[in-house]
């Protein structure tokens, strides 16, 4: 059920992350934000399905930022954006690699298979909150070993889930996508605005337009 709430001028917005990938992807849209590094705990059961693993770190994120506003500033009704990524393959969730060993084996899984890239994405706004989450799939061409090691010398495997950005040159690792492809960059920009809209009435033009 769509929440339409009222907009005479455009919410500042908070992206509650540090990830540079994801400041771009708004930024290239046109959005105005600003950027909170969440403290959130993202410990979490090893058991946890993915969809509801970035789901609840996406939250938690979000409420951390949240509970972290000064009293003028969350008056002032922000808009908190966050978000979670993680890469699933044969039903494990790959996170960032802790060495080269660890992200070797990592690229190693991807090769010649098909991935999961999966984003939860939560907004707080007006004491509101929502959250989803996307799935992209990810297919790898085969890779030879000379090439996995090549990559992992690199010094992009070690900031990002799965040990790749589809961005950078792990690109012409991939044969193919199914999906938002902004969301295996990070951001799944389609859910958000598909979310703002949907649960709080705020369209993508609203955010973008001059004051």
């Amino acid at each position: 059920m769509k929440n339409m709430f009222s907009i005479d001028k455009k919410p500042d917005i908070i992206l509650a992350s540090q990830s540079a990938r994801r400041r771009a992807i708004l930024a290239n849209l046109g959005i105005s934000f600003k950027v909170m590094v969440s403290n959130a705990d993202e410990e979490l059961d090893e058991g946890t399905e993915p969809s509801e693993y970035v789901e609840i770190l996406s939250m938690r994120k979000a409420e951390a930022v949240l509970n972290e506003l000064t009293s003028d500033y969350a008056s002032a009704d922000p808009l908190i954006i966050a978000s979670d990524t993680v890469v699933v393959c044969d039903g494990k969730i790959l996170g960032k690699p802790k060495d080269k060993e660890d992200a070797a084996r990592m690229i190693g899984m991807l090769s010649g298979r098909k991935h999961s890239v999966i984003s939860g994405i939560a907004v707080i706004y007006r004491e509101e909150a929502a959250v989803s989450h996307e799935v992209t799939e990810v297919e790898f061409r085969e890779l030879t070993e000379d090439e996995i090691l090549a990559y992992i010398s690199t010094d992009e495997p070690y900031d990002k889930a799965g040990g790749y950005g589809i961005q950078d040159k792990a690109s012409v690792f991939v044969r193919g996508i199914h999906g938002d492809y902004h969301n295996v960059v990070g951001l799944p920009v389609f859910k958000l605005f598909r979310l703002l809209d949907e649960r709080f009435g705020i369209g993508f033009f609203q955010l973008t337009s001059e004051d």
